[in-house]
């Protein structure tokens, strides 16, 4: 691991500039050099050739990517996450490792930043040098208070990466534009703008403290949950330091290997939260990272506790979003297409949609609504002796991104419109969620709770 780490960061545009310039003429002279070299071949074997030569430089791209850090790999997992509308599948591969690929930096990097951000609370805490883990834009260190005892986490803002997010949105852009990977068009810029605002909000420190502070506060009387408490004197804008929570990765083979029942309650507590965020909060947590949670089993095996993580990517959604998708929620509860076209009316891309586009968006609403549909539009198969949705068995990811490809929609949007963008992000992370912990649950009597 220590063989791994990073002496320190290229923060400067000139030299992020330079290493990503570098990668991209490398990998493109390797794609040229194949190219050439299959040009007698015949048409499938070309075709093969090319599609293993983009793998293998969408993989060296990543690992250049990755030693750079900062936004540029967290634009990378973006790209990964809707990289279906626009991306070929062998790059968003290759992004989709930059989740768990990237470097940590040595502590005696970090160190004197952390000296800065606590002044003379710095000898208050024992940090533990080995970092607990790294991610695109922080890593997070363990630490304990001296005076009483209390275990700690301290979030460490990677030096520079604040000052580099729009020069390097602007270089990865470019560089997906040379290889003509991406549209021109303005939706694709406007999802970009999108992109940036995450950005700078996933460095605001004190936002995220506060955001962590609400949840909190939101959850307190929940003993299903457990959301870090927050140390206000230790913070700053490079800076959280938060209480050290354990648990279990909610894809682990322990969780994998708990009795249904209980995979149940801890994936039905998982939804609650969902449906808050948009029917009581107006807050959605939007990355889908499994990293950003934890299970923490009971000894009992009656009360298991969800250890939520990291709100860097809580987003507030405007009145008029949260209306129209509250309202499709009921439209499509009650399976009523005319109050569907209803809900979907007066916002903005959606009234100068043609008719077929806007029935194909109906047809993936209603797919998409399937485990909280009455049983009688849900296909025998994949409900249990209980009538109850088994979310692994439906294969309903699959079936929906095979329906949105064949859609109308999906040839009048060469890249989803930013409007659906964050919301279809946590849509798609809770049914993820369900299905890796293989959930068999009545989610129309949950929701019926909100509407």
């Amino acid at each position: 691991m220590a063989d791994d780490r990073l002496k320190r960061l290229k923060t400067g545009a000139f030299e992020r500039r330079f290493s990503i310039a570098k990668a991209s003429f490398v990998a493109g002279s390797r794609m040229a050099a194949s190219a050439a070299g299959s040009l007698f071949s015949a048409p499938e074997n070309r075709a093969t050739a090319r599609r293993q030569a983009l793998a293998e430089q969408a993989e060296y791209l990543v690992g250049e990517l990755g030693q750079l850090k900062g936004s540029v790999v967290k634009i990378g997992q973006m790209m990964a996450l809707y990289g279906e509308h626009f991306l070929p599948e062998e790059i968003t591969s290759a992004l989709h490792k930059l989740n768990d690929s990237t470097a940590s930096l040595e502590w005696a990097t970090l160190e004197p930043i952390v000296r800065e951000q606590l002044g003379s609370r710095f000898d208050e805490l024992i940090i533990d040098p080995e970092p607990l883990g790294a991610a695109s834009l922080a890593q997070v260190h363990r630490a304990q208070r001296r005076s009483d005892g209390a275990e700690l986490v301290l979030k460490i803002q990677y030096p520079g990466v604040g000052d580099a997010i729009d020069s390097d949105l602007s270089l990865v852009t470019s560089m997906l534009r040379l290889t003509r990977a991406v549209p021109q068009t303005r939706e694709f810029d406007e999802w970009l703008d999108e992109v940036r605002m995450m950005m700078h909000r996933e460095v605001n420190y004190p936002l995220e403290a506060e955001t962590t502070r609400h949840f909190r506060d939101y959850l307190k009387d929940d003993p299903r949950f457990i959301v870090p408490q927050i140390y206000p004197e230790y913070c700053s804008d490079k800076l959280i330091v938060m209480s050290f929570e354990t648990g279990v990765p909610v894809n682990s083979a322990t969780i994998m290997a708990l009795p249904q029942a209980r995979r149940d309650s801890i994936s039905l507590a998982a939804l609650e939260v969902c449906c808050r965020e948009v029917f009581v909060w107006g807050q959605l947590q939007t990355d889908p990272n499994f990293g950003n949670y934890l299970v923490k089993l009971s000894d009992d095996g009656t009360s298991d506790q969800i250890v939520l993580l990291d709100f860097g990517a809580v987003r507030d959604f405007p009145d008029e979003l949260l209306n129209l998708a509250r309202n499709l929620t009921r439209a499509c509860f009650d399976r009523d297409r005319e109050a569907m076209r209803a809900a979907m009316t007066g916002f903005k891309f959606l009234d100068s949609l043609q008719p077929n586009v806007r029935e194909g968006f109906l047809d993936l609403a209603l797919l998409a609504f399937e485990p909280f549909a009455d049983n009688a539009h849900v296909p025998a198969d994949i409900l249990n002796a209980q009538g109850q949705y088994c979310w692994a068995k439906s294969q309903l990811h699959k079936r929906a991104a095979s329906q949105a490809a064949r859609s109308a929609a999906s040839r009048h949007f060469s890249v989803p419109p930013k409007e659906f963008m964050f919301l279809s992000r946590k849509l798609m992370g809770a049914y993820t969620f369900m299905t890796v912990m293989d959930a068999q649950l009545d989610g129309r009597s949950l929701l019926a709770k909100y509407l």
